[in-house]
Order: structure tokens, then C-alpha cells, then sequence
């Protein structure tokens, strides 16, 4: 990636399900996830400081001592254990956030932090990203991005020239980003990390109206924003809405492909996309994820029809919110 200094496989992991908000998951499932990860030949995973409140940075952190030589790079995030508000911000949480990153991933300096998704007054404030560069010169981390909920966040970072990648939910039934982010980001050489690019599972192909979830599972309890942005949830996406719009998608598959390939095919085939981040609860599903990075780019018929079916069913819904 190129300022992040590291060149990793398109396809990672994303590894919020190792943490919570996805139903249950055992250090043993979870330690075959990472190991079935790694032995497909994914090296990016990206994770987060409250992901169970660190037991997923925790799990990654045992595979890290597991595999010292697997050539890891392993992407955090920090920003969301207190008050969403930017005054909390400031070098006391950074330093101390940063401290518990480090002790639970059992390294001296993070690969790469990012911002997860903070208030937007954040953006403007100077201090903060002065902070970021002070922790990257004190060795604490190599470099640092942002994680954002909308387009215009997207672009406020991008023009911070410290910013090494921006995440953004980048999937079939999320194209905005397209437009205006994704050709900054590659103007500005910064690194574009694309999560949620199978819309919380709607666009594995695998659900239908009768689907339904865990009380623990973020797909049964913020569907409509309870508990954080929507936007996370199904992309935004009402649950009914998306699987209409799957079920025409599902025609563009082509044959050995499974629905969840070819949406991520599609992700990866976007121009300044750097990796993507499927999460997995199986090393099944994590071998399959990676098998993506091989199979052969999507031809123009197959994006059009992409674009047609988010113009019809989807742009309403999310387009203008994110």
C-alpha cells in the first residue's frame, strides 16, 4: 500500500466478528479462522479496540505470537472507547488507548491506527492529526488512517497529508464512494481499505425474509441505528430492499463462483481499492474469501448491470446519507 509501506493480499480479514456483535464465537473457532486465514495466504487484518472490548485484538494478538514469520500486517482501531464527543480526542486517551492496543496485540509499535469513525468536528481539528504524528515519530505506530462513515468524511481526510488509508464501506449496494473518494484517495496515494463489502451478509446470497439473527448479533438489534450508524447494519440497506436487489444480482454469478465471491470480485476490481475486508466465521469461509484474489476480473456487462440494479433499488435509500 503505498503510504502505509507495506504491500499486502488484496483480500484480508476483517476480524470484528472475532470480537462481538456477531453471535458467539470460541477462542478455538476463533483461532481457526485466523490460522485458516493465514494458511490461504491472507496478511492484512483489521480489527478494533472495542471489539469485545479488546478480546478481539486479543485473539489476533495470540496469532501473532502463534506465527511470528507470517509476515502479518494488522490494522487497529481507536476512538470509540468513551464519549463520542471531539474534545476526547487528546493525547491522554490517545496515549492511553494506544497502550492497551499494544499490550493486547503484544507488539511495541502498531502497524497501522485508524480514527474509527469519529465525530465529525474531528476532521477540522488540527490538534488532533498533529497528535498522529507525534505518535508515529515516537515509534508507537508506523502509520495511522481514518475510518469513516460518509463520502465527506472520506475527503476531509484524505486532504490531511499525514492520512496513510481511508475504510469505507465500499460494496454492490454502496457506490457513492466510486464517484469522488476512490480518485482522490489515488491522487493522493493513500491506501483505500474497503469493509462491509458483503452488506453484513445480505449479498453472500445466503438469507431470506425468514432469516433471522441472534439477540447478540448487530443484525437483530440496530437495523434501525440503536445502537450506531445504520449504515453499518446492511449497508443501510432495509433488510426486504437488499434481498430483492440480490436476487437480480444473483443472475450475474458466473458459474463456479459462489454470490459472496462475486460480490467480492466486484470490490476488488475497483480501481484504488487496496484490500478488502470480508469478515469470516469459519476457515471455510476464509479460504473462499481469499480464493477471490485469483479469480478473473468481472467483465463490463456485469458492472453495468451492478450499476443499473444500485440506480433502481438501492441509490434511494442510501446514496445521499452516506
Amino acid at each position: 500500500m503505498v503510504r502505509i509501506g507495506r504491500r499486502t493480499g488484496v483480500v484480508g480479514l476483517g476480524a470484528w466478528q472475532l470480537g462481538a456483535d456477531w453471535g458467539e464465537l470460541s477462542d478455538a473457532q476463533a483461532d481457526a479462522v485466523l490460522d485458516g486465514a493465514l494458511d490461504a495466504g491472507v496478511t492484512f487484518i483489521d480489527t478494533a479496540d472495542v471489539y469485545g472490548d479488546g478480546r478481539s485484538e486479543r485473539r489476533c494478538g495470540r496469532l501473532l505470537a502463534r506465527r511470528p514469520d507470517a509476515g502479518l500486517f494488522i490494522a487497529t482501531k481507536m476512538g470509540r472507547r468513551g464519549p463520542q464527543q471531539p474534545e476526547q480526542f487528546n493525547r491522554e486517551n490517545f496515549h492511553a488507548w494506544n497502550d492497551r492496543s499494544r499490550r493486547n496485540l503484544g507488539v511495541d509499535t502498531l502497524d497501522l491506527v485508524q480514527l474509527h469513525c469519529p465525530p465529525t468536528a474531528v476532521f477540522a481539528d488540527d490538534a488532533v492529526f498533529e497528535l498522529l504524528d507525534e505518535m508515529v515519530a515516537a515509534g508507537r505506530i508506523r502509520s495511522y488512517g481514518v475510518s469513516v462513515e460518509t463520502c465527506e468524511e472520506a475527503l476531509a481526510a484524505i486532504a490531511r497529508p499525514g492520512v496513510a488509508s481511508i475504510q469505507i464501506i465500499l460494496n454492490c449496494l454502496r457506490l457513492r464512494p466510486l464517484e469522488q473518494v476512490l480518485p482522490a484517495a489515488a491522487a493522493a496515494g493513500i491506501a483505500i481499505i474497503a469493509r462491509v463489502p458483503l452488506a453484513s451478509g445480505l449479498l453472500s446470497g445466503r438469507y431470506d425474509a425468514q432469516t433471522s439473527f441472534p439477540p447478540d448479533d448487530h443484525r437483530t438489534y440496530n437495523r434501525h441505528g440503536e445502537a450506531f450508524d445504520v449504515g453499518e447494519t446492511f449497508s443501510g440497506v432495509p433488510f426486504e430492499v437488499g434481498l430483492a436487489a440480490v436476487e437480480e444480482l444473483r443472475t450475474l454469478v458466473p458459474p463456479g463462483v459462489s454470490m459472496s465471491q462475486f460480490a467480492l470480485r466486484w470490490v476488488i476490481d475497483q480501481p484504488g481499492v487496496c484490500v478488502v475486508i470480508p469478515g469470516a466465521r469459519s476457515p471455510e469461509q476464509a479460504r473462499a474469501n481469499a480464493a477471490v484474489a485469483a479469480l478473473a476480473p468481472l467483465g463490463a456487462e456485469q458492472r453495468a448491470a451492478v450499476a443499473e440494479v444500485y440506480d433502481r433499488l438501492i441509490r434511494p435509500h442510501v446514496h445521499d446519507r452516506w
